[in-house]
């Protein structure tokens, strides 16, 4: 009996040093999580065994459960390294079906997929276009490699102040190759639909009539309309037009490209003091653009950067979370698959619930403590010793009773 005891003595302090040499080779392997050995006795019980004088049988394995504590975030400066600050699972999709992982290293395949080194794809919410995104269906991650599309020029802000003091101009009538036609002026670039830089010079000339200017607008040299009366209160405020804003004329570029309708907004334009300032000078419109870079924020909207300033949304990294993640199935490669035991996911958004907040630019190390495990050695090798003692101190007895004459 005794050599079966610890038999299985040994067979179980084997198993706790697999567990710790399993933990001690991933010490450096992104978002691994560290296993525990978990131990019960055994005993052979009988229901005829009324004395409770049976001895125990030994040792087993009970479970060999993870721990999913939370390891340590390292900076890479690569925006597609993400760590999870929190109990969320990134989701995945490939040939083997839905897995989930804590290791964050992803890049981008040949198609513009956004994938982990099994070539998985990670999984998004897709954006509806207005900001949020569909959140009932999971969606692979794809960039956009193609150039971000222009955008004509419609409405423009312009906050400048006219002096108030400022004299009637003497040559007339205006002419915008003659700086004695006009006191002052101004320009922008503004854009067509194919993307085609203009510019939109503004004049403005002082009228005899007291606080009131023209304005007049041309693109590229051309005029676009006629004058636009602006006048203003004693305080120096627009009165006119009532709205601030000055509506022109349809107006070719000629490039090809849809005529421009401009409306530029006047609210912010001012007469006061003695001098002409430009305080603010804005349009809607943009060139095309090529991506230059992809943003992933803390609640995990991922946003493509182009070379004219824009961003576009390509979706939400969508998130799981389980009941019991102790019940989920290891598939290596540090990643693991829904059981009955550990429960369906719940999938959500990063930054609500339970769920975390991702961190761009870093990966998640693995949560075993080194100086934890050798301990967890030494303890397994010293059970080991003492169990093969135990094996070779019943050989002794039973031996003595052999020789016994």
């Amino acid at each position: 009996m005794s050599f079966n005891t610890a038999l299985s003595g040994l067979n179980a302090a084997q198993s706790h040093l697999d567990v710790t040499a399993h933990n001690i080779a991933n010490v450096n392997t992104t978002g691994f999580k560290g296993s525990r050995t978990a131990f019960a006795d055994v005993y052979a019980t009988s229901n005829n065994d009324v004395t409770k004088t049976t001895p125990g049988a030994g040792v087993r394995v009970n479970a060999i459960t993870q721990q999913f504590s939370q390891g340590n975030v390292d900076f890479t400066g690569n925006n597609l390294d993400l760590a999870v600050s929190g109990e969320g699972f990134f989701t995945l999709k490939g040939s083997g079906g839905v897995t989930y992982t804590r290791a964050g290293a992803f890049s981008v395949d040949a198609q513009g997929y956004v994938v982990n080194t099994q070539s998985d794809r990670l999984q998004v919410f897709a954006p509806t276009g207005n900001g949020d995104f569909s959140t009932g269906a999971l969606n692979d991650l794809k960039l956009e490699v193609n150039e971000n599309a222009p955008q004509a020029t419609v409405r423009g802000l312009v906050g400048v102040n006219l002096p108030g003091n400022a004299p009637v101009p003497t040559v007339t009538p205006f002419d915008p190759t003659l700086p004695g036609s006009y006191n002052h002026a101004t320009s922008m670039t503004i854009y067509d639909s194919l993307g085609t830089q203009h510019t939109a010079t503004m004049y403005f000339v002082r009228d005899a009539a007291a606080n009131t200017w023209n304005q007049q607008l041309y693109v590229d040299n051309n005029a676009v309309g006629g004058a636009n009366t602006l006048s203003f209160s004693n305080a120096g405020v627009l009165q006119t037009p009532a709205n601030g804003l000055v509506t022109y004329p349809a107006y070719d570029p000629g490039t090809g490209a849809a005529d421009l309708d401009l409306s530029f907004d006047f609210n912010a334009t001012t007469q006061y003091g003695p001098e002409f300032g430009v305080n603010n000078l804005k349009q809607d419109g943009f060139t095309t653009g090529r991506l230059t870079g992809i943003e992933v924020g803390p609640s995990g909207v991922v946003s493509a950067r182009y070379t004219n300033g824009q961003a576009t949304q390509l979706g939400k990294i969508a998130m799981a979370s389980f009941t019991n993640p102790n019940g989920l199935q290891q598939q290596g490669d540090t990643s693991w698959a829904e059981t009955f035991s550990s429960g369906s996911p719940r999938v959500g958004e990063a930054g609500t619930s339970n769920f975390g907040l991702l961190q761009s630019g870093a990966l998640e190390g693995s949560n075993v403590d080194l100086t934890e495990q050798l301990v967890e050695m030494i303890t397994a090798q010293r059970n080991f010793q003492a169990n093969a003692q135990m094996i070779s101190t019943a050989d002794q007895v039973t031996q003595a009773i052999i020789n016994i004459r």
